[in-house]
């Protein structure tokens, strides 16, 4: 097992920046992929980016591709950041943490460990 402890978050207005952070205790050597989903309220948790354990490779949506970075700590190896900048509006949701053991992982379902999440509100 996988425990996941997210900070960062909070409130900004619309063209700011936030930045959340992800540390992983526990089982870190099972660890394939770290990723952040958005709950974007539907039932499906809705990919947002994730990096790649073996080679730090990072993935993203194509909504947030450009304005979101995330990096893994140099310092820390298991803790990850997603940088988020020039917000908008529609970024308003929480943001959740979470672990595959697979480097393949795509959707949700790939999944199995998940922080508890952070609001992240953009105000326009």
């Amino acid at each position: 097992q996988v425990q996941l402890v997210e900070s960062g978050g909070g409130l900004v207005q619309a063209g700011g920046s936030l930045r959340l952070s992800c540390a992983a205790s526990g089982e870190t050597s099972d660890i394939g992929k770290m990723g952040w989903f958005r709950r974007a309220g539907g039932e499906e948790r809705e990919f947002v980016a994730a990096i790649r354990w073996s080679d730090s490779s990072p993935h993203y949506a194509s909504s947030v591709k450009g304005r979101f970075t995330i990096s893994r700590d140099n310092n820390n190896g298991n803790t990850i950041s997603l940088q988020m900048d020039s917000l908008k509006p529609e970024d308003t949701d929480v943001y959740y943490c979470a672990v595959s053991s697979s480097r393949w992982a795509r959707t949700s379902d790939d999944y199995a460990n998940w922080g508890q999440g952070t609001q992240v509100t953009v105000s326009s």
